[in-house]
């Protein structure tokens, strides 16, 4: 007689993925996960469906009590946004799926954003990277005060509003062109704020502007780079504030951002980039903590979704505080 009784068979991983049934095109993604599955010799993988009422909080609490070895997430930057803060503390790999409008997470981190299959395959095959996660303590007009996780950026004043204004089907079918009619009422109204700030343990200053975003990632679609030296994984926030003067000032800063992205794809490009002047009219800082008080009720949008008004907020950074599954390096 052969064998040991005690022996058991070694348990096969097992990929959870949370999805929006309504906008991913689920067979196609299923197809692509049996294949890799079947080629990689993991477990059927656990599936979990979004809720209309939900982004995919409770999808991906569901999933992170099965211990899976990768959480997959299909869908934009909103849903990321919504699992991650959801599942970030259990330590499982998340991995990408492009679907959404803009998806700029995985535009920074240069993941595939074509083909199903391709981004199925990562998931199962590739390599675990720590980056930082964001969190923005929130207080309301009504003294109410919430907490939210972000992974992009966060944005006050017209920059939030352009979120507000722009509905996903605006943007799908005219790009940044659903962002025209929010910028140039901000321009013709001149839309500014009041607050007070603080930058980590430093003292609170006044300050007036346009607009304020506070970020991981630097750059935002068409390859526009909004904070050079934004790094997903270093343990700051980079902050720019907007103080444009008329309409000229609007032009050096589209200006700035386009030629940013340019100069940034060469090694010669980012050493132009560092000599290159501040313009007045933006103002950089890098930070662990961003704390801002509102003399009256800003909008506040969290990669890409409005969350509403606010009359104070804190945002701070976790260093290492989410796990993504990246594909793996060529060659390997």
């Amino acid at each position: 007689m052969t064998g040991d009784l005690n022996e058991t068979t070694p348990q096969r991983p097992v990929a959870a993925i949370v999805h929006n049934p309504v906008k991913v095109p689920v067979e196609k993604l299923r197809h692509a996960v049996e294949q890799a599955e079947a080629h990689h010799g993991w477990a059927p993988s656990l599936w979990f469906e979004t809720a209309a009422d939900d982004s995919g909080a409770q999808a991906a609490r569901d999933a992170a009590k099965e211990r899976p070895d990768v959480i997959l997430v299909a869908g934009g930057d909103g849903t990321v946004r919504a699992v991650a803060e959801a599942m970030h503390e259990s330590g499982i790999p998340l991995a990408l799926l492009p679907i959404g409008t803009a998806n700029l997470l995985a535009r920074n981190l240069r993941l595939p954003r074509t083909g199903i299959p391709r981004a199925v395959a990562a998931a199962f095959t590739g390599t675990d990277r720590a980056v930082d996660i964001a969190f923005a303590a929130m207080r309301a007009p009504d003294g109410t005060v919430t907490r939210k996780a972000y992974l992009v950026m966060a944005g006050i004043g017209l920059d939030a509003r352009m979120a507000a204004d722009a509905t996903p089907e605006l943007k799908r079918r005219f790009g940044w062109g659903a962002y025209v009619d929010p910028i140039a009422r901000s321009i013709i109204g001149n839309a500014k704020f009041d607050l007070r700030y603080r930058i980590d343990r430093g003292r609170s200053r006044p300050l007036r502007a346009h607009t304020i975003i506070v970020g991981n990632v630097g750059t935002l679609t068409a390859g526009l780079l909004l904070l050079p030296d934004a790094v997903v994984d270093d343990g700051l926030l980079d902050v720019v504030v907007f103080k444009p003067k008329g309409a000229w000032g609007w032009t050096q800063i589209a200006s700035r951002f386009t030629t940013n992205g340019m100069f940034q794809a060469s090694r010669a490009g980012r050493w132009v980039l560092r000599r290159t002047p501040d313009l007045r009219a933006l103002r950089y800082a890098q930070a662990e903590r961003f704390e801002a008080r509102f003399d009256e009720p800003q909008l506040l949008q969290l990669d890409g979704d409005t969350v509403g008004e606010v009359v104070g907020v804190a945002l701070s950074v976790k260093h290492h505080g989410l796990t993504l599954r990246m594909p793996a390096a060529r060659g390997r």
